[in-house]
Order: C-alpha cells, then sequence, then structure tokens
C-alpha cells in the first residue's frame, strides 16, 4: 500500500509499505477514505517530536470503512463506516473508565520513555512517534486500530467524509479547550491560533454559553475564517498588543478565560520572539512559551487558562508569579477524543456546525509533501488540507 513516512525535518516521502494485519483479536483494520494534515503533524515535521525513526507512517486525524476484525471485536462488522480518535484508549484501564481517554494505562508500550519527562506514561496515539506508542499512522491507504471497539464510532452515511473527519481530532481538541474553561454565561473567551483547533474551540465556546468569543492571530485569512466561521472579534497581534486589546475590550478586567490553540511553535515578535527562537534552535529551550507567557498576563484575576496546543518538553521564563498572585487556574491535556466524538456527531447531524468549512485544500496521498508545505508557510490562504488515498 501507498503511505506517508518520515525521514527527517522537512522530509516526508509517500512510499509504498506492507499493509497492515491484526495483531491482536481486538484490532480492526479500516481502509482510510480521508485524513488530514494536523497542526501537530507540522511539529513532527519541523523536527520537533523526539524519538521519531526514519521510514515511520505519520497522521493521526483519519475515518474510512472497516475491512477486517478480530474476533474480539464485538460492536463494529465488516463495511462499517467509521471515524476513529486519534487517540487510543483501552476502555477498561482507571483513566478510561473516568473518560479521561488519553491517560490510558494500557495503551502504550513505549510508556517508560516518558516516565523520564512526564513521570508516567500516557495514551498511545496514531502516528506520533515512538514515545506514544510508535503506532503506524493514518497518511495510509490502510491502518490497524487496536482497541477498535473504543476507538472507532460508526458514521451514518448520509453524512460526506469533509463533514465528519475533523470529529478525529481537531474538533474534539477545540471542544475540549473550550469545555475545560468552565464557562458562565456572560462570560468572555479568548483564543489564541485561529488554526482549524482554534476556530472549533471559538465555536465550542459559542455553544458551552460564552458571550464573547475573540480571536487573536496575524495571517488575514485565518482572521477572516474566526470571524465567518466561528463569528468571533478578532485581534492581529502583529498590529497591536493582544494583551493591551484585550484589556481595552473587556472594559479593563480581562479575559474570563484564555485558551492556547498554537502550542510549542508559537510565533513570537520582538526580542521576545528571538530569544525563544534562539534557545529552541540550539535546544536550550524544547518550546515556544510566547503563548503561554502572555495568557498568564492577559486573563483576568481567577480566570482559566486552557491549553490545547501541543507541548513536548521545557519552557523558559513563565511569569509563576503573575499564574499564583492573580490565583489563575490551569488545565491542559491531549483531548479525550472517545468521551467527545459521540456528542460532536450529534452536533453534526443537528445541524448546529459544518466542520467541512475548515478545509481549504484537498490533495491525495501522493501530494503529501505539498500538503504539508503549503500548511505549514500558510500558502494559498490555506487553513486545512484534506488527504484521500
Amino acid at each position: 500500500m501507498r503511505a506517508v513516512c518520515w525521514y527527517g525535518s522537512n522530509d516526508v516521502r509517500t512510499e509504498t509499505v506492507p499493509e497492515p494485519k491484526i495483531l491482536n483479536p481486538r484490532d480492526a483494520i479500516v481502509k482510510v477514505t480521508s485524513s488530514t494534515i494536523c497542526g501537530s503533524d507540522l511539529h513532527i515535521y519541523d523536527g520537533y517530536i523526539p524519538t521519531m525513526q526514519k521510514g515511520d507512517i505519520i497522521g493521526h486525524e483519519f475515518m474510512g470503512e472497516v475491512v477486517d476484525i478480530g474476533s474480539e471485536v464485538k460492536l463494529l462488522k465488516m463495511g462499517d463506516r467509521v471515524v476513529v480518535s486519534s487517540i487510543i484508549g483501552c476502555g477498561q484501564c482507571h483513566y478510561c473508565q473516568r473518560q479521561k481517554w488519553s491517560l490510558c494505562d494500557n495503551t502504550n508500550p513505549n510508556g517508560w520513555i516518558q516516565d523520564k519527562l512526564f513521570g508516567f506514561g500516557t495514551a498511545g496515539i496514531f502516528g506520533y512517534s515512538h514515545a506514544f506508542g510508535g503506532y503506524a499512522g493514518a497518511f495510509a491507504e490502510y491502518i490497524r486500530v487496536p482497541f477498535a471497539d473504543f476507538g472507532a464510532a460508526q458514521v451514518p452515511d448520509e453524512l460526506p467524509d469533509e463533514k465528519v473527519l475533523p470529529i478525529s481530532d481537531a474538533f474534539p481538541t477545540g471542544f475540549m479547550g473550550a469545555e475545560m474553561c468552565n464557562i458562565q454565561r456572560g462570560d468572555t473567551v479568548a483564543v489564541w491560533g485561529c488554526g482549524p483547533v482554534g476556530l472549533f474551540a471559538m465555536s465550542s465556546a459559542y455553544m458551552l454559553g460564552a458571550e464573547r468569543v475573540i480571536g487573536i492571530d496575524r495571517f488575514p485569512e485565518r482572521l477572516q475564517m474566526a470571524r465567518d466561521f466561528a463569528q468571533a472579534e478578532t485581534i492581529n497581534y502583529e498590529e497591536v498588543d493582544a494583551g493591551e486589546a484585550l484589556r481595552e475590550m473587556t472594559g479593563g478586567r480581562g479575559a474570563d478565560a484564555c485558551i492556547d490553540a498554537v502550542g510549542l511553535e508559537a510565533h513570537g515578535i520582538g526580542l521576545e520572539g528571538i530569544y525563544d527562537q534562539a534557545k529552541q534552535t540550539v535546544r536550550l529551550e524544547t518550546d515556544r512559551p510566547h503563548v503561554l507567557r502572555q495568557m498568564i498576563l492577559a486573563c483576568r484575576k481567577g480566570g482559566i487558562l486552557s491549553i490545547m496546543g501541543v507541548y513536548g518538553g521545557f519552557v523558559d521564563k513563565i511569569p509563576i508569579g503573575a499564574f499564583m498572585n492573580k490565583a489563575l487556574t490551569f488545565r491542559m491535556g491531549q483531548m479525550h477524543g472517545q468521551k467527545y466524538i459521540p456528542r460532536l456527531l450529534g452536533y453534526v447531524l443537528e445541524g448546529k456546525i459544518d466542520p467541512s468549512r475548515v478545509f481549504t485544500h484537498r490533495l491525495s496521498l501522493e501530494e503529501a509533501k505539498q500538503g504539508f508545505e503549503i500548511f505549514k508557510n500558510k500558502k494559498d490562504n490555506c487553513i486545512k488540507v484534506l488527504l484521500k488515498p
């Protein structure tokens, strides 16, 4: 089969590789009908995610058709059309039983790698390095889905792939980011990053009761999408200081909750941006925390900071004094896909949201390298790239 394989920073290749097989009776084999490049995939593409190995198949946001099942798969059958959570959960451990799927105890055979960085191992993730299990990813014609009864959700035939695909990862990530804000009626929610996750976080904040949502970015096409898709107010942080603008827009109080939908490659400006870029380049700092610093200062006293942008290691110059003395609450984590997918699928079926609007580019699997370059460099007003095998 054809699949997109990683070979180093900015080096991905579509190659012929062996097809996956059932390895465990709880496995299913899914024929991928659509996948999409996630902002988290760019961290891999740019070489910032450790424990990648040459030839690894990448990609984690996908859907398709069940073409084979193990003997212990009970809820799926051959021919089922499914959307699959990017997070792999066993469904039985302490964390899965409490809907904390991304913390699963049993799906990451390489949890020992994370022990050194995180203290404990977390769940496996498709196509996201050996620290997260070393699972083959979704930029392929076929994929093995472990614990398939708990990760693959059946999809009605009347919904086209484009409306369902973001429910695999980007939509639940944004929704979880908004849910962690504990939104109350009348709240103002600020979202850093108007990419797909940020857009879904903005829409979700409104669905959860926010009165105002403010999107922060620097690309005009993304700010326009935030206004059109999410009905958000917007701030271009290259034109004004985002923190000062938020203070003015909220009558001097600050946002009630702030969501980081950017992560470890945050773009800073001025000396701070140069500082983080330089330290990350020589690996004295693994992640660029520009957004984290800005959120801590911009959030109102007693507010909530929700972090859905991916971070992988260590950051520098975090204003912990402001965080403590303002009595802020930090909430964060990889998304618990299995918890949210049924609810979000219901929203799409009810017509409350059309996730397909975030797709601006549709390419074949053979054009994956081109898709990465378009997405990374924000060419041709790109918001999100859909890949078809």
